[in-house]
């Protein structure tokens, strides 16, 4: 486990990043978590006294790595850009939760769940939080129903979104 200060940050323009708020993790720190990696990986701990897990950590290019601090952890730390952070955190190595009923419906569909499976774990988590995020039971039954259709069908996540955007217009 590592821990340090740090500013909390705002993109301001940086290509699909901006407006993003975020904390650098130092490349010296980055090498303790993670020894020898360059790639995105995931971490759990405390942000000040504010638990987090399964949390990606990007790569920068100079060796250092970000983190984004979304609206949920803002507001459990209640801090905005610019505020010194205290930050405690490891390597998680548990792995990216799939939703259940999700699991349920792919044990119906071979194709379905065989191209889920090829998905790297951060895709899959798209379709897996899509379906948490249904606040009513028949969003998530057509959620579901949506899903199961674009991966039976080799789509990924962002494919199967835009066709949707497309079929409203």
């Amino acid at each position: 486990m590592i821990q340090y200060k740090t500013i909390i940050h705002k993109f301001d323009e940086q290509g699909e990043k901006t407006g993003w708020t975020y904390i650098e993790i130092p490349a010296d720190l980055a090498q303790e978590l993670f020894p020898g990696n360059k790639k995105s990986f995931r971490v759990k701990g405390m942000l000040d006294k504010f638990p987090i897990h399964n949390v990606a950590l990007m790569p920068m290019g100079d060796g250092c790595f970000i983190m984004a601090v979304n609206a949920q952890m803002r507001k459990g730390i209640a801090k905005k850009h610019g505020a010194m952070l205290d930050v405690k955190i490891e390597k998680d190595d548990s792995g990216i939760p799939v939703h259940p009923e999700l699991i349920a419906c792919l044990e119906e569909d071979e194709d379905a769940k065989q191209y889920f499976e090829s998905l790297a774990p951060s895709h899959r988590l798209y379709f897996s939080k899509w379906i948490s995020d249904a606040k009513t039971e028949p969003t998530k039954v057509k959620r579901l129903t949506q899903c199961i259709l674009a991966l039976s069908q080799n789509k990924d996540y962002g494919t199967m979104i835009r066709e949707q955007k497309a079929n409203r217009m």
